[in-house]
């Protein structure tokens, strides 16, 4: 939103999106609501891929796993804006001569655009044998694992709830073959009473298990993210 100044006292300026034939009125909302996110200004004047790149800076300035030379997989990491900022923090492009260098390693089921210090591959995580690939492409095991999937949505709150949960199992089973002891888990959750059973499993697996939602997620999501950290093994 940008505010000027007339004279009068400073007001806000808002893009209004008129209806046109053939958009339904919440694809209107949603465009107008994209124009006049200041997240998704900053990552278009950024370079970034989609406002989500923000979402994890902020939980790392918080809770500090992407650390130069680290190893990180990011499941699910189109369009690649979670990739981007693991890739500069962790170093994965020997950008910073005097700190280790890391590698980040996104994967996803539909090809994603090159990623400077990123090695990306095509691949389902669910499918049998990809724990065993990653690690061959890690040649070892990950420090973190990273997953801000989403389900498609169906338009039945309570049904996507229930798919974003099984979804974000599915990636902590994964997690567990891959992860370091002492590494960390990252994922994306909607608030919506289903999670208890996944948080008693992170808990038993993890030393440190935060729930948090960062100031770049939308007020009125209900999204927020698990932090699992020092994993048992």
């Amino acid at each position: 939103m940008t505010k000027i100044n007339d004279g009068r006292g400073s007001r806000d300026l808002r893009v209004k999106v008129k209806t046109s034939r053939g958009r339904k009125i919440s694809s209107t909302r949603w465009l107008e609501r994209q124009l006049n996110d200041p997240y998704v200004k900053k990552a278009n004047s950024e370079g970034m891929r989609g406002r989500a790149a923000y979402k994890i800076s902020e939980i790392d300035d918080k809770f500090r796993f992407l650390l130069p030379g680290k190893r990180i997989v990011d499941l699910g990491c189109a369009p690649g804006g979670w990739s981007q900022v693991s890739s500069v923090r962790v170093n994965a492009g020997s950008s910073r001569k005097d700190k280790r260098v890391g590698y980040v390693l996104g994967i996803d089921i539909k090809e994603v655009e090159p990623i400077f210090g990123v090695d990306l591959h095509v691949l389902d995580f669910l499918s049998e044998g990809a724990d065993e690939q990653v690690k061959k492409w890690l040649n070892g095991k990950a420090d973190v694992v990273l997953s801000d999937m989403a389900a498609a949505s169906s338009g039945h709150k309570q049904t996507d709830h229930l798919r974003i949960i099984s979804l974000c199992e599915a990636a902590a089973d994964f997690a567990f073959d891959v992860l370091e002891e002492g590494g960390t888990f990252v994922a994306k959750v909607l608030a919506g009473g289903a999670e208890g059973t996944l948080q008693k499993i992170l808990k038993n697996k993890f030393l440190k298990v935060h729930n948090f939602k960062p100031p770049a997620s939308r007020s009125d999501s209900s999204e927020k993210f698990v932090v699992c950290q020092s994993f048992k093994g």
